[in-house]
């Protein structure tokens, strides 16, 4: 196997204990040939400085607090200088085979731009819940070119993947006018029409569950989806999608909008319109609509 260095990108603000558990689970990799650059989101101290100046593989870069992920994950990547990118959140944790694993997938199937698997739960102590996510019924659904499974669909645990650079000169940076909810999910989802997916189906992560990643930008969400329809306008430009296909996608927006209904129903239906003026005459949208409004005791 050949040894590519590897850049791991860690965006932070103010969870030290919790950014001190990342980095030893990175640090204590069986494949020992990368650089870790933890990207400060303005914390209003120097724990963080203090705690990286502990492991020596790591770059620290503090910037002005920017609201979000998105925009310290693209100073890390702009410095990133490895063949490889990978993320981690600064509260979730990496099992030792990682690197090794997904470096061998990259190094020796040079069709595909990007690795990534499931995730174990862990809760905010960091006990295992025995819950598993990110795991498809089906594993070709992650597998592959997905570009047209996925939008509206799924998308990848942050944890998980790991990129080819030229992969991400093609697509560019996080989009960072975004509100703080689903801008990786935008990302993720314009990699797919450039790259080929590898799906692992055996968990190299842990996630952490905790009450400050649930459902804290609930209402930010109902944005999503007309980012995501930028997204496909932009792959019917460059002509990876027919028009056929750009509706197809397209509707599954409207699904994925529909089942956001009890979160906020009238702005729910206004973007709905926004979407797609004609959403209501579409196949199974109305019997959607109703199933989530009447029967779904939850929102989805």
């Amino acid at each position: 196997m050949s040894n590519p260095l590897v850049s791991v990108v860690i965006p932070t603000y103010k969870r030290t204990d919790y950014l001190k558990l990342t980095l030893e689970s990175v640090n204590n990799q069986s494949f020992q040939n990368f650089e870790i650059i933890v990207v400060d989101d303005g914390s209003p101290n120097d724990d963080n400085l203090l705690l990286c100046q502990m492991f020596e593989k790591v770059r620290y870069i503090k910037i002005e607090n920017s609201g979000g992920p998105a925009k310290p994950r693209n100073v890390g990547m702009k410095e990133a200088k490895g063949r490889y990118i990978a993320f981690v959140d600064d509260d979730d944790l990496w099992l030792p085979t990682k690197l090794e694993k997904q470096v061998a997938i990259l190094d020796n199937n040079s069709e595909f731009g990007l690795v990534h698997s499931c995730c174990e739960v862990i809760d905010e102590n960091g006990i295992k819940t025995n819950e598993i996510v990110g795991r498809p019924g089906s594993l070709d659904v992650k597998h592959g070119d997905v570009s047209l499974r996925m939008i509206g669909s799924w998308t990848l645990m942050m944890p998980t993947p790991m990129v080819r650079k030229e992969v991400i000169d093609e697509i560019g940076l996080f989009n960072e006018i975004m509100p703080p909810a689903g801008e990786d999910v935008e990302y993720w989802t314009r990699c797919s029409f450039v790259a080929k997916f590898f799906y692992m189906d055996e968990p190299l992560a842990l996630y952490r569950r905790h009450p400050q990643n649930i459902s804290g930008n609930t209402i930010k969400y109902l944005q999503l989806p007309l980012y995501l329809k930028s997204v496909l306008l932009e792959q019917l430009n460059f002509e990876r999608i027919t028009k056929k296909q750009y509706f197809y996608l397209l509707n599954s927006l409207c699904k994925m909008q529909i089942k956001m209904v009890k979160v906020h129903l009238f702005q729910t239906c206004k973007k709905l319109f926004l979407l797609d003026f004609y959403w209501l005459f579409k196949k199974n949208n109305v019997k959607l609509l109703i199933y989530v409004l009447f029967f779904k005791k939850e929102s989805l």
